[in-house]
C-alpha cells in the first residue's frame, strides 16, 4: 500500500501559486493563513485545485476548499450538520448553504477554522 501524497501535483501547485499571487494583499495573507491552518489540522490531506479555487482532498475525497472574495474569504463545504453542531462558534460569521464567510476586516479565526476542518475530517473519514 502506498502512502497518500502530501504535496499537490505540479499543475495544482502552479494553479495555487497563481491564485494566491492574483489575490489582493489582505486577501492573500488571509488565504495563506487558511492554507497553513488546514495543512496543520489535516496533515494527511493533499492539496489540489478545482472549482477555480485551492482546496484539499482526504483519502481521495473532497475535504475543504477556500477562496477570496472582495470582502471575505470563504471555506467550503460547511455542511448543515457542521453548522448546527458549531452554531455557537459560528455566531458572528455569515454562513450559507455550504460555506462560512470570514471577513477580511478581521483576523482569520484559526481556532474556528481548526474546529471546522476537524469536523470535515470526521465526515470524510468516519470511524468504523
Amino acid at each position: 500500500m502506498t502512502k497518500p501524497r502530501r504535496t499537490p501535483p505540479d499543475n495544482a501547485r502552479e494553479q495555487i501559486r497563481a491564485y494566491l499571487a492574483a489575490a489582493p494583499p489582505k486577501a492573500r495573507a488571509a488565504l495563506r493563513k487558511l492554507r497553513a491552518t488546514i495543512r496543520a489540522t489535516a496533515p494527511q490531506a493533499v492539496e489540489g485545485f478545482s472549482y477555480r479555487m485551492p482546496g484539499f482532498r482526504l483519502d481521495g475525497r473532497p475535504l475543504v476548499w477556500y477562496a477570496a472574495f472582495t470582502n471575505h474569504c470563504s471555506l467550503f463545504p460547511i455542511t448543515e450538520k457542521i453548522r448546527r453542531t458549531h452554531a455557537a462558534a459560528l455566531r458572528g460569521y455569515e454562513t450559507s448553504k455550504g460555506t462560512v464567510r470570514l471577513p477580511l476586516a478581521r483576523a482569520v479565526p484559526v481556532a474556528l477554522v481548526r474546529r471546522l476542518v476537524k469536523a470535515r475530517v470526521a465526515e470524510v473519514r468516519p470511524r468504523t
